[in-house]
């Protein structure tokens, strides 16, 4: 079991590792850590994956792009970190394949992209997912003919994966807790602790459902906290402490596969800024994005409002012009902020667009280890490098290092990639799943690309229970196991968890789940022991979330 009553009873006693944030960096922290035996306890104000780990592109990718920038470290480590990816979850970090159409008047001909694309596949050590191709205009248009033809002097073909970021995010936190973390979700730090030496010697963390309030000592203390990242320096060190992060909106809209059809990523330039943006498919939908656009906000508030659903849509007509999309297409939004490393002030000048994506450790003269920056491809490699520093601490503070063990993550499969067929056995697999649960196909498709390997334990619920069939939402595969898989062993404790972070209703419905918020906060309630206030609220709060992503562009929708 995994339920988020019983990590918070086990988050006492004292910790090696304390990890403040629960986005994909601080899962794979604790992964990492609780696989050398290290004992460690994370902590959410949230949910896992409640920010900008389930709000990127939703891309496994080295950045061609960064190319232009000269970033070949960081395209070197993406690149290869990619294949690992691939290794240790490959029913979530699928190939995919991206075209990068060249236009008249394009700042780097197609000549030099395809020079590009060569030091691409050489970074790899051409070990990429499939070989890229050199596509003349006619080949471009016969792979996406929807694209358009004005212009339009060829591209290359070339690959890498996208994935289920909050899934990979809550699958790392699964395996981190399978290894003896305590993975407390709702759970806000509102203080670090001090010795009397005013050494980092823990936290004190709230319970948000309940109020209670628990002092965690812990012999090191991690901070994640993405977008967070200068609000716990603040609180720890001086409102005048100097922000590490330079925060950047980015936005993806949703359309009907039907009415935006791709088969590929597209790579497009934005024709008026000449920012890069992608048309991805997904499956019954496809999504296009993202901005890029420096925020001083709210971070809890993050949304997606009129300008940013125009430009995108500005840039997708342009490159469809046959679609003629407008915001009536739009099923739903998300947004995310980039927690940037902030430019040194020399580099005041640079657009958002420019600020490097590399990330940035810093050991504290008090202990404190903060990692921010960096990107979704990269996280386990972050993740080892702030466990080493963090060892160097405990070491500093009586640890015996003597007695860990190499983590082995990038072996060591995710749980739904342990008995994964490979891509030649998913219909088969997709095919057994029905026939052992009586469920429809389309359901055991579903089950099959959100749990990997652990399908049939999802599917099995249906049969001990007939009602676990039932569906969420008339249009879509989702059913009611799949809450009660969520709540009795992914840490799910809001209706929200569920149908944003655990599947992907809120984005794929085209009511974005109101028709399911009854249903499925009854069914929590029951599994959760709820009052009616408290099932009504976490419904209400799930309402509200719709809303604060639909309000800034389109009408509110009704329940």
């Amino acid at each position: 079991m995994q339920t988020r009553a019983e990590h918070w009873e086990r988050l006492n006693g004292r910790f090696d590792l304390l990890i403040i944030g629960g986005g994909i960096t601080g899962a794979g922290v604790a992964r990492d850590a609780a696989r050398r035996g290290l004992r460690v306890a994370l902590v959410e104000a949230k949910d896992l994956a409640h920010g900008t780990s389930s709000r990127s592109s939703k891309l496994v990718h080295g950045g061609l792009r960064y190319l232009e920038q000269m970033a070949l470290g960081l395209v070197f480590e993406s690149v290869n970190e990619r294949r690992v990816l691939q290794r240790i979850a490959p029913h979530l970090v699928r190939p995919l394949g991206f075209l990068f159409p060249v236009f008249d008047g394009a700042s780097n001909p197609l000549w030099k992209i395809n020079a590009g694309l060569f030091v691409y596949d050489a970074l790899s050590l051409f070990r990429s997912p499939k070989l890229a191709r050199r596509l003349n205009r006619a080949g471009v248009l016969a792979e996406e003919p929807m694209l358009r033809a004005q212009g339009l002097h060829g591209a290359p073909l070339y690959w890498d994966c996208a994935t289920d970021d909050a899934r990979l995010t809550l699958e790392t936190a699964l395996d981190a807790a399978a290894h003896g973390a305590v993975i407390a979700t709702g759970a806000r730090v509102t203080g670090l602790l001090r010795d009397a030496k005013g050494t980092v010697s823990g936290a004190r963390v709230c319970d948000v459902r309940s109020g209670d309030t628990r002092d965690i000592d812990a012999s090191v203390v991690v901070s994640a906290t993405g977008p967070y990242t200068d609000a716990l320096r603040r609180a720890a060190y001086g409102q005048t402490t100097t922000p590490m992060l330079r925060p950047t909106k980015g936005v993806h809209i949703v359309f009907d596969a039907l009415r935006l059809p791709v088969r590929h990523a597209v790579v497009l330039r934005h024709p008026v800024d000449g920012r890069v943006l992608f048309a991805i498919p997904w499956g019954p939908q496809t999504y296009v994005g993202t901005t890029d656009t420096d925020y001083e906000g709210d971070a809890d508030h993050v949304a997606a409002d009129a300008a940013d659903v125009d430009y995108i849509l500005d840039a997708t007509n342009h490159y469809f012009p046959g679609r003629d999309l407008t915001v009536q297409d739009v099923v739903s939004t998300w947004a995310g902020l980039r927690p940037l490393i902030a430019p040194p002030p020399s580099d005041g000048t640079l657009s958002a667009s420019a600020v490097s994506r590399e990330h940035q450790l810093t050991v504290e003269p008090d202990g404190l280890v903060t990692i921010a920056g960096g990107k979704l491809t990269t996280y386990r490699r972050m993740a080892a490098e702030v466990v080493e520093a963090a060892i160097g601490v405990w070491e500093d503070r009586g640890g015996d290092a003597r007695r860990l063990r190499p983590a082995g993550t990038a072996e060591e499969p995710l749980p739904g990639g342990e008995q994964w067929p490979g891509e030649a056995g998913v219909e088969t697999f997709i095919d057994a799943t029905a026939a052992i649960s009586g469920l429809p196909r389309d359901v055991a498709a579903e089950l099959v690309r959100t749990y990997g390997g652990r399908a049939t334990e999802v599917a099995s619920l249906a049969l001990s229970d007939p009602t676990a069939g039932t569906r969420l939402h008339p249009d879509r595969p989702e059913i009611l196991a799949m809450v009660d898989w969520a709540v009795r062993e992914e840490l799910a404790h809001e209706v929200a968890d569920v149908l944003i972070r655990r599947t992907q209703v809120f984005y794929r419905a085209k009511d974005q789940g109101l028709h399911a918020v009854n249903a499925v906060s009854a069914r929590m309630g029951a599994l959760l022991g709820w009052t009616e206030a408290e099932r009504e609220a976490s419904a209400e709060a799930y309402r509200a979330e719709v809303r604060l992503h639909r309000d800034g562009w389109a009408q509110p929708q009704e329940a």
